[in-house]
């Protein structure tokens, strides 16, 4: 089982969210035991602004086993065409959005996405199996 970690849930546990850091925590220690954990590039640049260093990060998204995971050609692509459907649903962003990105690396290259923001991606991405924390209790 191959899951995709957005940036939300690494955040919940790094700031220890009093709302959410704890089951986003379990959320990864027990995606991680059922297999791997990845992040394309965009988790990893929205993660890296939290701390002083790339090394700092590094580390830190090491120790978490967060593997770096880039975004494909074939999600790529996904993710104009999910940003092209929210466009025509009259969404006004002019540029794509990071969570089409994010969305789109999970369903093609991984088997599910690990997020706080389900009702986003549940709308842009229907065939996304979602795992979201906040609602697990």
């Amino acid at each position: 089982m191959v899951t995709a970690v957005d940036s939300s849930v690494i955040f919940d546990f790094l700031t220890r969210d009093p709302s959410f850091g704890r089951v986003s925590t379990e959320a990864m220690q027990s995606s991680l035991a059922a297999g791997r954990l990845i992040a394309c590039e965009v988790v990893w640049t929205e993660v890296a602004a939290f701390f002083r260093s790339t090394a700092a990060v590094r580390q830190m998204l090491e120790e978490l086993k967060i593997g770096f995971s880039p975004i494909s050609v074939e999600a790529a692509l996904e993710a104009g065409a999910a940003w092209k459907a929210y466009r025509q649903r009259g969404g006004t962003r002019s540029r794509v959005a990071p969570d089409f990105l994010i969305g789109s690396h999970a369903l093609c290259q991984a088997d599910r996405l690990l997020t706080r923001d389900s009702g986003f991606y549940r709308a842009y991405f229907k065939h996304l199996s979602i795992l979201d924390p906040a609602q697990r209790n």
